[in-house]
């Protein structure tokens, strides 16, 4: 039997950041801390556009992960220690960048379903 949520704050992101720790390097006990916020649903519905490019005329589709993770920092990453700005945290190491990534939300989770593998 399905039942009419009763908290309607279940059905919102939630307003906190969430804290994470990145390694500076695999050698080192350095971190810096970047809190990331969730996402609401017309965040993924635009940063979904903000990836894709569709040509109606040779009816090709493009992906641009350079823009996406632009718009991922930008718009999802709250704060970080050491203060960086967007473009400190677009030339992150490669180490470094992939552990972000790694926190960052997914614009295609939903899109792509649960075959992607993350």
């Amino acid at each position: 039997m399905e039942n009419i949520v009763s908290d309607k704050n279940r059905l919102f992101t939630t307003v906190e950041t969430k804290c994470h720790h990145l390694k500076v390097d695999e050698n080192s006990d350095d971190i810096m801390k970047v809190w990331v916020k969730e996402p609401t649903w017309l965040q993924v519905e635009q940063a979904l556009s903000v990836v894709m490019s569709l040509d109606a005329e040779e009816g090709s589709m493009g992906i641009d992960l350079n823009k996406m993770y632009r718009f991922m920092i930008e718009n999802f990453v709250e704060k970080t220690e050491p203060s960086l700005s967007t473009v400190e945290l677009l030339r992150l190491s490669p180490f470094v960048g992939a552990q972000l990534k790694n926190v960052l939300p997914n614009p295609f989770d939903d899109f792509l379903g649960d075959d992607t593998g993350n």
